[in-house]
């Protein structure tokens, strides 16, 4: 089964006509995307919209031997003028299956927002899904085998493709195509990145994929480390690296300061943007959590463990510092990078990347900028990625 992207931006295309954005400035060339629409084998056209017939013929394609016309707005009718020669464009009604001239089954899948999915089988027994912009499936059971590519909107509704592996509609070798991308993620390398950590990529407008092929994949890093300043993004890059994934254990170091208001909306925003489906726990025990076995960790964050660890040792003394204290401090950053290194689970770490700035009028913070530094060398140490986040942007420093 060949599938032909006509488009693969939103309904108003990327450049967003008139809009001064920068990522609408750098959309040119095979950043540019037109509304999403596509072609299934010269026969099925999903979504029709302006300009379908030139965008194929762009393509190498026609729309000729089009035999059916679907469509997963939420309104009936066609959502442009008809061209030429095509059937009427409508929408089929969830759980309805079709079977077409051409041997392709057809069916609709509910979503949790309006429109339609739509499962296509080929004679060959190839399956592709497509999901409409902004949607997710709405109690999609588990299929007898995971689909052999799926068509959905990964910047905009991530937690879409963690439902599609929660229930094993996705598989390791699912190929996955981000569609109705728009200006809220940059073009070209920076896409790229994001999209490979969600395990899925893009094509330009106009690409042909062959549903089921073989094909190469990149190997998302098990342990990624995210450093940079205060309010540089870096929690958020985080998060974006395991949005996808079905099940993530948040894991809060940051403890709870009574009385200190702003703290708790500190904390706050970060709890509110997680997905609902992560799990919480609120613990500077990391060693324990990454010997076990489980889902994905993330770690927010190192620079307050390395708090806690100083408090637990006396650290912020300088006699006991001396004493005992400098000693203990080495023995628990070592027992949390052995475990690190030994761990089975993914982990993505944030932390601070301090000493660049104002040298610190106490020896106590002195003493901790050094030890952050040291902590984040060896913790990086143990890591296949890490990045640095600078203005929101992202640095990749290894892997």
């Amino acid at each position: 089964m060949e599938l032909t992207l006509l488009g693969t931006g939103t309904p108003l295309g990327l450049p967003r006509p008139g809009c001064p954005c920068a990522v609408c400035a750098l959309a040119r060339g095979a950043d540019a995307r037109a509304a999403t629409s596509l072609l299934v084998d010269g026969a099925l056209l999903l979504d029709l919209t302006p300009g379908a017939a030139l965008a194929a013929a762009r393509a190498g394609r026609s729309l000729s031997g089009v035999r059916q016309v679907l469509l997963t707005h939420p309104h009936d009718g066609p959502a442009v003028e008809v061209p030429a020669g095509l059937p009427a464009a409508g929408r089929v009604p969830d759980g309805r299956e079709l079977t077409l001239i051409s041997g392709h089954k057809v069916l609709a899948v509910s979503m949790d927002t309006p429109g339609t999915g739509y499962e296509v089988t080929s004679l060959e027994g190839g399956r592709l899904l497509y999901l409409p912009r902004g949607a997710a499936p709405a109690g999609l059971g588990a299929p007898a085998r995971p689909y052999d590519t799926v068509v959905v909107d990964v910047a905009g509704r991530p937690e879409s493709l963690a439902r599609l592996r929660a229930v094993g509609a996705v598989g390791p070798d699912t190929d996955v195509l981000a569609v109705h991308l728009d200006h809220d993620v940059p073009p070209g390398p920076e896409l790229d990145r994001r999209l490979a950590a969600a395990g899925a990529r893009a094509v330009p407008d106009g690409a042909t994929v062959v549903v089921g092929a073989h094909r190469e994949r990149s190997p998302v890093p098990r342990r990624t480390l995210v450093t940079g300043g205060a309010r540089s993004g870096k929690s958020l890059e985080a998060e974006r690296r395991l949005e996808a994934l079905p099940e993530v254990v948040y894991v809060a170091t940051s403890g709870t300061r009574e009385g200190d208001a702003e703290w708790a909306d500190r904390v706050s925003l970060h709890r509110d943007r997680r997905p609902g489906s992560w799990r919480t726990e609120e613990t500077c025990e990391l060693a324990p959590l990454l010997r076990e076995e489980g889902p994905p960790l993330l770690i927010d964050c190192l620079s307050l463990w390395l708090t806690d660890a100083m408090d637990r040792v006396g650290a912020w003394d300088d006699d006991t510092w001396r004493h005992t204290g400098e000693k203990a401090l080495r023995e628990r950053v070592a027992e949390l990078v052995a475990a690190v290194r030994g761990t089975s689970r993914t982990v993505v770490a944030v932390t601070n990347e301090a000493g660049s700035g104002v040298v610190p009028a106490t020896a106590s913070g002195r003493r901790f900028r050094d030890e952050l530094g040291r902590l984040n060398a060896a913790f990086a140490d143990e890591c296949e990625q890490v990045l640095l986040v600078v203005s929101g942007q992202v640095l990749r420093l290894r892997g």
